[in-house]
């Protein structure tokens, strides 16, 4: 019944006065708490002082112009005398020397030239025998192979076979191949752009491509390889060839 009665007092106590007292000293204490925490984080931080020190940077005052300091000049002393060196004597250029050695005769040299360029005026004929076939590029003839008419480049001169081919000029054996259609050839550079072209040659022939040949040198023997012209009798096909075109060898054989 005591304990009750001082409850029960202390009960009115804190719902009165009491209430207000430890309202109070809580406000107190949180206040005086708060005082001493600022106090202390305020003076950490003027305490502090910065590791790289004042980081302040003062400019020059270029306003200001920097006298130049003069470069001293040597002193000569009367003791040490000036040397001037006196200019090198440079020997007498020697008198030219006249070139005894002649120039070459450049006219000589062009008549050498084109001699060996200027075709040959001596021709003979490749072998003894008839035309069978004339020389034809600007009117058609009959072909006996195939049966029509054409053009013909070259002329179809009679001969056996076995008969030996000659060239029918001085020249160097050019080009030696087996053609489809006209069989086996030699081809003979004369100079001055001319060529002469034997065909339906044996496959075997006396040259080779290089050589150098005489007029009436023997470059094979009339064979049948020329398959287009089996329709003509035993004989050798000629043509020549000025810079590349047809020409009529009767031109050069007569």
């Amino acid at each position: 019944m005591k304990n009750r009665s001082f409850l029960n007092k202390l009960g009115d106590f804190a719902m009165g006065k009491g209430f207000y007292i430890v309202l109070f000293l809580c406000i107190a204490a949180i206040g005086i708490s708060g005082y001493y925490l600022l106090q202390t984080v305020m003076g950490g931080m003027n305490s502090t002082t910065p590791v790289g020190g004042d980081a302040s940077v003062t400019l020059p005052d270029h306003s200001v112009v920097q006298p130049s300091v003069p470069t001293p000049s040597p002193v000569q002393t009367p003791e040490t005398p000036v040397t001037v060196p006196e200019p090198a004597v440079q020997p007498d250029d020697p008198e030219p020397v006249k070139d005894n050695t002649p120039e070459p005769d450049t006219q000589t040299d062009t008549q050498t030239q084109e001699s060996t360029q200027t075709l040959s005026k001596v021709f003979t004929w490749p072998v003894q025998g008839a035309v069978l076939r004339d020389f034809s590029v600007e009117t058609l003839s009959l072909d006996p192979t195939l049966g029509d008419w054409r053009t013909h480049g070259g002329l179809d001169i009679a001969a056996a076979q076995g008969v030996n081919v000659l060239s029918i000029s001085a020249g160097t054996v050019e080009q030696i191949y087996h053609d489809g259609l006209m069989g086996t050839t030699v081809v003979v550079n004369h100079g001055g752009g001319l060529q002469s072209w034997y065909c339906n040659l044996n496959e075997e022939v006396a040259v080779e491509v290089g050589d150098s040949v005489e007029i009436g040198g023997v470059l094979g023997t009339v064979g049948s390889t020329a398959i287009a012209e089996v329709g003509v009798d035993s004989h050798i096909h000629l043509e020549t060839l000025l810079e590349g075109q047809p020409v009529d060898p009767r031109d050069y054989l007569n």
